[in-house]
């Protein structure tokens, strides 16, 4: 290929080289596993330059997704849940996804609707602006939940863990637990 990226056509190498001479520019093989390999005529380092300004364009309108993490624990305080929920509503609005992980320890492990229902708290609490990406899941001796930066996405509500029509029984509260646990291990 010529200057102008016009066709030249088989050239032999000596002939090809004494063309780019004469124009002052670099004979560039740009594909060399074809029959016969194609050759360009160009000024390669404004091409490598050009290509680096490109790259570092593409790297400025990347977004960098960070993840922040909140831990809290069932039995939290009003004042330190406020305190928590604070944290992540900063997080959220400075457009950083947040891991609230609830730690279960001894016989708080047997509980898991206790998490369950501080997830559900904290997704109703911030749903105007955030959404559940990840819904709740237990994982060992903890429980995980990943909310992110609503941006016309879903509002952040979780299925309810006991209905307020009908009183909650012993046996409702330990099903939907139960459910919630096996739905987190799959």
């Amino acid at each position: 290929m010529g200057v102008e990226g016009e066709q030249i056509g088989v050239v032999d190498i000596d002939e090809a080289l004494r063309l780019a001479l004469e124009a002052d520019l670099d004979l560039v093989e740009v594909a060399p596993d074809a029959v016969p390999p194609v050759c360009k005529i160009m000024d390669f380092g404004k091409y490598k330059y050009e290509a680096a300004q490109k790259a570092r364009e593409a790297r400025k309108n990347q977004t960098h997704i960070v993840v922040k993490e909140m831990k809290l624990r069932p039995k939290i305080d009003s004042h330190d849940y406020e305190t928590k929920k604070g944290h992540v509503v900063r997080f959220l609005k400075a457009g950083d996804k947040v891991k609230i992980t609830i730690m279960f320890r001894g016989r708080e492990q047997s509980r898991p609707e206790l998490g369950y229902k501080l997830l559900q708290r904290l997704a109703e609490d911030v749903a105007d602006i955030a959404f559940i990406e990840f819904a709740p899941k237990q994982d060992g001796r903890n429980m995980v939940m990943v909310l992110g930066p609503s941006r016309g996405g879903k509002p952040a509500s979780l299925p309810k863990l006991v209905t307020a029509s009908a009183p909650a029984s012993a046996e409702t509260v330990e099903a939907v637990a139960e459910e919630v646990v096996e739905s987190s291990t799959e």
